[in-house]
């Protein structure tokens, strides 16, 4: 790494780089409640004191994908408090801002707002924690971007192809190419640039007159055949690269060899895992650069909490531990608050020097006990420092390391027994459900779904909250499937059927590109439904408080019904007293009605949702109307719940109006049921607007 001068000048960008710092993080916790955000304003005033051009952040600037009120306002407070003022901009955007910025209302940097009065501007790409979900496909770095308090870039939403387009900034005869890549699930990446579908485009004038800085958020580290983003996929011109999501504080910059360009990797500004990669000391870093040199300064966070973490053994000690000592565990139990008790001293220790670090630091003490060995009371144990540590119930974690096969390896070296994934690692569903199905018997084995689709589904369902996308992925590869029968024009025959649709499930697991593009639709329209369920809420919630409002009958009965909302309704109403005793033990689900008491009207209708269709169905014939109508995704009819026996009254089985009236009495559904269970008759037979002629006649 080339090194330049330190002093400021009219060529010299300086350039504050900090990731991962996961405002929100632990926020309910009453120790560590507020760490992310002392920490934040820290950085913030490192920027503001060193008076930067610009901020440059990593990805997970959130640690919810949907944060708190809290977090967001505070949030909001801070960079509001240290990145608006009247100190101008010193450098000038080259590009066109609405290719850089296409996605936002307001394609412009927020420093050029004539509205805004900013003086330190903040770019960001978003990461795995703060990505774009939902049916907009918003995140929480947008509601900052058009607040114009950060400038989020680096968004992609193309699954086929990604063109990176950079950022040209000129400050004197300085000039960057800041490109800037948000994150994306790793193996779909990995599989794109093995595609060469990921494209980094170059400035056509003067190409090695940039400074090429790149900004990632994805995994550095090998997570699994393709779980991960080589160094070496990344072009060869790029002179920095800025890597997030690694929580290591690897800052200094690294020289790749074969690529021959420099990574940085920050780190996280919070613990938000006990492992040891966490314990490294937390920095931001100052980058400064001139021309095509740079200069990397570190910056210690101080008011990050503490972090010490020990690894013990107990197989390591044969002379302290005997596992057929009857009072082993109480010996293990002292020589690990003996351990404990040395880490507090280092901590306080280290807290003199800085008073604004937390009082209470973070203690994790791992003990291997194999070798016949039993754990004690971790619970009990934790009592003893309620009040001296901010994780008082982490602050022993015991496990046991997978026995060796080679009975000739005797070092128990304790880097080759965590070499398996244990604390700290994450893993993801999608390997969850994948091991799940590899492993499962052979009767419970997916034999339409493939591994990988339902893995993504579950995954949004867990990460995202998306509760219709398992159901719309089962129903969209149900449908491709039975499109796929019926193009081959399958002989109805349940053992060449299984065969096609074995082979048609091996071919969308070989065609990985294919599935994904399947994938996606389906959560799409997961979001849309959602959205639109949202809708039809909301409506059915003012049709019933239009019911309410213009109800013609004024009885107190009715009015303390319907406050009292949605009933059952099961035995007989309250108002049925005295009545003919068919209708007594008629119920809201119709247990023992007659087939003339499922046709006559009644203040109370239900929507019946049809079945979805099987496989099988795609064979069936479809001479009648009513089989050619199966393969419609709902059908209603309108259901007789509590009517008197001697009423009668016709409805089509399938009509415009059918559907019309079952979609009314669904939004009215509450009120009927009130007025029902009440034995509320109405006078006129115009109060009720869904009564046929056969059914005003009511016999009083």
């Amino acid at each position: 790494m080339s090194s330049i001068n330190s002093q400021d000048d009219e060529d010299t960008f300086k350039i504050l780089v900090a990731t991962d710092i996961h405002l929100g993080y632990m926020e309910k916790d009453p120790v560590r409640g507020n760490d992310t955000f002392v920490t934040f304003n820290e950085i913030l005033d490192h920027a503001r004191k060193n008076e930067v051009d610009f901020i440059l952040l990593g990805g997970d600037l959130f640690h919810d994908n949907k944060p708190s009120r809290k977090t967001v306002h505070s949030c909001l407070e801070s960079l509001r408090k240290y990145c608006m003022g009247d100190r101008p901009v010193q450098f000038e955007i080259l590009s066109d801002q609405a290719v850089n910025f296409h996605y936002s209302k307001f394609p412009w940097v927020n420093y050029q707002d004539e509205n805004l009065n900013i003086s330190i501007p903040v770019f960001s790409i978003h990461g795995n924690h703060d990505d774009p979900t939902g049916a907009d496909a918003l995140c929480a770095l947008d509601i900052l971007s058009c607040a114009g308090l950060l400038n989020h870039f680096g968004r992609s939403t193309s699954v086929e192809k990604i063109d990176i387009s950079p950022i040209l900034l000129r400050k004197g005869r300085t000039k960057i190419a800041l490109y800037g890549l948000g994150a994306i699930p790793d193996e779909r990446l990995y599989r794109m640039f093995v595609n060469k579908q990921v494209t980094m485009l170059r400035p056509k004038e003067d190409e090695d007159s940039w400074f090429n800085l790149f900004v990632i958020h994805q995994n550095r580290s090998k997570h699994g055949a393709t779980n991960y983003i080589p160094e070496q996929f990344l072009d060869d011109f790029i002179n920095l690269v800025v890597w997030g999501h690694e929580h290591e504080c690897k800052i200094a910059p690294f020289k790749n060899e074969q690529q021959r360009f420099y990574i940085s990797q920050p780190g996280s500004s919070v613990v938000t895992s006990l492992s040891p990669g966490e314990a490294v000391k937390k920095h931001i870093g100052l980058l400064h650069v001139k021309g095509k040199k740079m200069k990397m300064e570190k910056i210690a966070l101080e008011t990050v909490r503490t972090f010490h973490i020990e690894d013990i053994v107990l197989a390591d000690h044969p002379d302290l531990f005997n596992p057929d000592n009857p009072n082993v565990t109480q010996a293990i139990q002292a020589f690990c608050m003996e351990k404990v008790e040395l880490m507090l001293d280092t901590a306080e220790r280290e807290r003199l020097g800085n008073p604004r670090q937390p009082e209470k630091p973070i203690i994790r003490l791992r003990v291997d006990y194999a070798g016949g060995f039993e754990p004690f009371s971790v619970h009990r144990f934790s009592q003893k420092y309620m009040h001296r540590v901010a994780n008082p119930k982490d602050i022993i974690h015991f496990f046991r390391r997978r026995e060796q096969k080679e009975k000739k390896e005797i070092d128990l070296n304790f880097e080759k027994l965590v070499s398996r994934p244990a604390e700290g690692t994450t893993l993801r569903v999608e390997d969850l459900v994948k091991q799940y199905f590899q492993t499962a018997e052979k009767k419970v084995q997916l034999s339409l779904l493939t591994e990988r689709g339902m893995g993504e589904a579950v995954q949004e369902f867990v990460d995202k909250e998306e509760k219709d996308a398992i159901e719309e992925l089962v129903k969209f590869q149900l449908e491709k499937t039975q499109k796929f029968l019926k193009e081959r024009r399958t002989d109805a025959v349940e053992e060449k059927i299984d065969e096609e649709v074995r082979k048609f499930r091996e071919s969308r697991k070989k065609n990985t590109e294919e599935e994904d593009k399947e994938v996606r639709e389906a959560m799409m329209r997961a979001r849309a439904q959602r959205s639109a369920d949202e809708v039809l809420v909301t409506a059915s919630s003012d049709e019933d408080s239009m019911d309410i409002e213009t109800t013609d009958n004024p009885s107190d009965g009715l009015s303390s019904t319907l406050s009292r909302g949605r009933g059952r309704a099961r035995g007989r109403a309250r108002g049925a007293r005295g009545q003919n005793s068919t209708a007594r033990g008629s119920s809201r689900r119709g247990r023992g009605t007659t087939s003339q008491e499922s046709a006559s009207s009644s203040r109370s209708y239900k929507s019946v949702t049809g079945k979805t269709p099987s496989i099988m169905d795609a064979f069936r014939s479809s001479k009648t109307a009513h089989s050619s109508n199966s393969f419609q995704s709902y059908s209603e009819d309108i259901i007789d719940v509590d009517s008197d026996p001697e009423d009668t009254s016709f409805v089509p089985p399938s009509s415009k109006i059918n559907q019309r009236f079952s979609t009314l009495s669904s939004l009215n559904k509450r009120g009927s049921q009130s007025q029902t269970s009440k034995g509320v008759d109405f006078e006129s037979d115009e109060d009720d607007p869904f009564m046929t002629p056969a059914t005003s006649r009511r016999t009083k």
